[in-house]
């Protein structure tokens, strides 16, 4: 069995990757266990999100689950618009490392 090499992911590609973190009642209660969430592009995989995180915010990450939102039909003033699809990223980080969203990259 051969093992799946590592991604090589630009520096520039890594700040295309992670959009923006989400800041939710839901995120804060998932951060006590280590985890943070970010919005990234609907065609981001998990392996260049994992080494996008490891290489901006200088931390080891143990998992990624990822997950899209898919966009509503709204209405406004009589007019019918959707919004678009939104695709979320729940890394979990190994013990010890912090990533604090507050601040800048």
């Amino acid at each position: 069995m051969s093992k799946q090499s590592k991604p090589s992911v630009t520096q520039e590609r890594m700040y295309d990757l992670i959009l923006a973190p989400v800041i939710t009642e839901k995120s804060t209660m998932v951060s006590e266990h280590n985890q943070v969430v970010f919005r990234v592009p609907l065609s981001a995989t998990k392996p260049e999100i994992k080494a996008a995180v490891e290489g901006l915010f200088n931390v080891k990450v143990t998992a990624v689950n990822t997950l899209i939102s898919k966009g509503k039909t709204k209405r406004f003033r009589g007019i019918v618009g959707r919004r678009s699809d939104v695709k979320k990223a729940v890394v979990t980080l190994a013990e010890g490392n912090k990533i604090d969203v507050t601040t800048g990259i």
